[in-house]
């Protein structure tokens, strides 16, 4: 069976190495797509005079194009992959349902409700950022969301009826500001980032997203022996050891922030955290400690060839992220479902 081809360490090893490998290159190629000639020696060349091992030989404005505009991108694209693909795979095991994805808390509809804060009525005077109204969006409204759900019990099915109630209420806020006080050129600016947009990152963009996904991963695996205890539901997990309430949260909580995070730097970008868990439990079966980082790579790997796709196939026009992500995850969730329905 597909589930069980990477039981042995080795080969899950040499499967994640392979992983990585695929994603230096994939990075390395996307680079170089693009009205400037550049070449994969170039950006690897570019890249190592970066960090102080011998020169590039490359003009000053191509050295630019590389470390200034489509490194961060890409590096970004890879970091959002990884980051919303794990906390899909966290929320599909913590709610029990293969359906749900990082938005169910409504960390996405909040966040826009930030976004359109800040860019629509100029919240903090400029003092505010646009990443900075986004993140505190996204927790207010994982707060609130946490809130409606410990009040009502706690419960996997409460966690997921407050998410549906703080998704339409924040969702409803942010259509109210755009209608009511947003001109036609405030209105497009969000609808792109609403749709995901990794247009004009940075290093410091990068830099943050990384810590946050790298600190997520790391608690994740640290509780994935938890994770598969959930699969079994909240009693048997308590049978077994497991401190059900205080691991849920912590989980919940660092699936929130990460998310956040994501979503503050590149805005939503849909059916990632939804399908890529799918595709990894296909290669390695559902035990947490090989599902949760083969997850992370194979996001990765996708989020950069989405991000190529966005920014070249209409180029000078750049398509947002997240529509891409739908044409490519609608399919797939079609067939998820399709699937479902054909179990026994």
């Amino acid at each position: 069976m597909a589930a069980t081809r990477f039981d042995s360490r080795p080969l899950l090893v040499a499967l994640l190495l392979g992983g990585v490998l695929v994603l230096a290159a994939s990075i390395a190629v996307v680079i170089t797509l693009g009205p400037a000639s550049l070449s994969v020696g170039d950006v690897y060349a570019v890249v190592l005079e970066h960090f102080g091992l011998g020169s590039s030989g490359v003009s000053r404005i191509k050295d630019g194009i590389v470390w200034e505009l489509r490194l961060p991108r890409t590096l970004l694209a890879a970091v959002c992959g990884a980051g919303l693909a794990l906390c899909g795979a966290i929320m599909q095991s913590l709610l029990r349902n293969p359906l749900a994805d990082p938005f169910v808390l409504g960390i996405s509809s909040g966040a826009s409700t930030g976004a359109v804060l800040v860019v629509v009525l100029g919240l903090g005077a400029g003092a505010v950022s646009l990443s900075a109204g986004t993140f505190a969006g996204a927790v207010i409204s994982f707060a609130l969301v946490m809130l409606l759900a410990t009040g009502a019990g706690g419960g996997t099915s409460r966690v997921v009826l407050a998410g549906v109630a703080g998704t339409q209420l924040f969702s409803a806020l942010t259509s109210f500001i755009v209608i009511s006080s947003a001109d036609a050129e405030q209105t497009r600016g969000v609808l792109f980032w609403l749709l995901g947009s990794l247009s004009g990152v940075d290093w410091a963009d990068v830099a943050l997203c990384g810590a946050v996904t790298a600190i997520g991963i790391g608690v994740c695996l640290l509780t994935s022996s938890a994770l598969d205890a959930f699969t079994f539901g909240n009693t048997a997990a308590a049978s077994l050891g497991v401190s059900v309430r205080w691991i849920r949260l912590l989980l919940l909580t660092v699936t929130a922030l990460v998310t956040a995070a994501l979503v503050s730097a590149a805005g939503a970008i849909g059916f990632v955290g939804l399908v890529l868990p799918h595709a990894a439990r296909f290669l390695v079966g559902p035990r947490h400690s090989r599902l949760l980082p083969t997850t992370a790579v194979v996001g990765a790997i996708f989020m950069v060839w989405v991000d190529a796709i966005a920014r070249t196939v209409f180029a000078p026009q750049e398509v947002p992220v997240g529509v891409v992500t739908a044409l490519i995850g609608v399919p797939a969730f079609a067939v998820i479902l399709f699937r479902m329905r054909t179990s026994p």
